[in-house]
């Protein structure tokens, strides 16, 4: 039985195209959001997008329709796509020398993320502007950290960038994590890469909901699960869709940045230590204790006496972070 994303199709699509414009480019990368990549796609073209960003050169559909950048920088070891509606993002000066000749290539410019990026002092040098006429040049590319600074400093720190880039060789700038109504604060014919606030931009169309696969009584002191750990009350073992495979329990580092933040990933991994960790699953708008660590495909969770435990079959809310979960189903409803 499944883990099912449910989707308010109207709502999402209203969303959608309010939000998208020309200068947008969608982006389809790793899970797709959720949805999966190859709807994206489809959306996206639904939408009247030309030109489509995808993550790796893995993820380039087998013959697109559509213009398709490539965001992970171009490297001399990768299995590049040869397909025309290919754009390669070339982030090093040995790179930009080495590619293909001919290739249509974004070159990034590196910026505050300190990611990829060739820097604003090199973008004079003579083995770029040499390059430059052996490519197809289709732009620049910027991508700008989340959070610290917030967007005011990257809309700042584009302008300056998109100058020192511009005066070297006009052409688009592609951007990233700057608001769509900031652009002509950067300069002229720029596009926006935008992927979680055009795809879960309305968190209120989308309700993730776990079918109950079994359910078991249980009284304080029984021995559950593969551990056998033992249950801290009287209750019920609900074995529910969705684990480790879907990405049910699985966590990033910690990117806590003020003390509260701090303080509440301290208090998460005391009780961690305790062997008590709360489930993304709700029931009557709690979440959950796990019983135990979630399974590849199921997790088991503890239901306290004092709540009425649903029966097999039964669906329940689940919240998950839909950059990280793969989902049985998507349903549009």
């Amino acid at each position: 039985m499944p883990l099912t994303l449910h989707v308010d199709s109207d709502r999402w699509r209203d969303h959608l195209r309010s939000t998208w414009n020309p200068d947008i480019v969608p982006v389809a990368k790793g899970n797709g959001y959720g949805f999966g990549n190859h709807r994206l796609i489809a959306e996206s073209r639904a939408l009247g997008a030309r030109t489509v960003a995808v993550g790796t050169y893995f993820e380039v559909p087998p013959d697109p329709r559509e213009d398709v950048v490539v965001l992970t920088p171009w490297r001399p070891f990768l299995d590049m796509s040869q397909h025309k509606n290919v754009i390669h993002t070339v982030s090093r000066l040995a790179d930009l020398v080495s590619i293909p000749a001919g290739s249509r290539v974004l070159i990034e410019v590196q910026t505050s993320m300190r990611r990829h990026g060739i820097g604003a002092r090199e973008l004079r040098h003579t083995m770029l502007l040499n390059a430059l006429d052996r490519i197809r040049f289709e732009g620049w590319s910027l991508h700008f950290p989340m959070g610290a600074g917030g967007t005011s400093a990257n809309v700042r720190e584009a302008a300056q960038l998109a100058k020192a880039a511009t005066d070297v060789r006009r052409g688009a700038l592609w951007v990233s994590h700057v608001p769509a109504q900031k652009l002509g604060d950067i300069g002229e014919n720029v596009k926006l890469r935008m992927g979680t606030a055009l795809w879960l931009g309305d968190r209120g169309a989308l309700t993730v909901r776990a079918t109950v696969l079994d359910v078991h009584s249980v009284r304080r002191g029984e021995r559950v699960g593969y551990r056998q750990r033992r249950v801290s009350g009287d209750g019920h073992i609900l074995v529910v869709s969705g684990g480790t495979a879907h990405g049910v329990g699985l966590e990033a580092p910690t990117a806590a940045a003020t003390v509260r933040q701090r303080a509440i990933a301290m208090a998460k991994g005391s009780l961690d230590a305790a062997g008590m960790a709360l489930s993304p699953f709700t029931i009557e708008g709690k979440q959950r204790w796990f019983a135990e660590p979630p399974h590849m495909q199921a997790s088991m969770l503890f239901l306290p006496s004092s709540v009425a435990p649903p029966a097999v079959g039964d669906t329940i809310g689940v919240d998950v972070r839909f950059t990280t979960t793969s989902f049985d189903r998507v349903s549009m409803d």
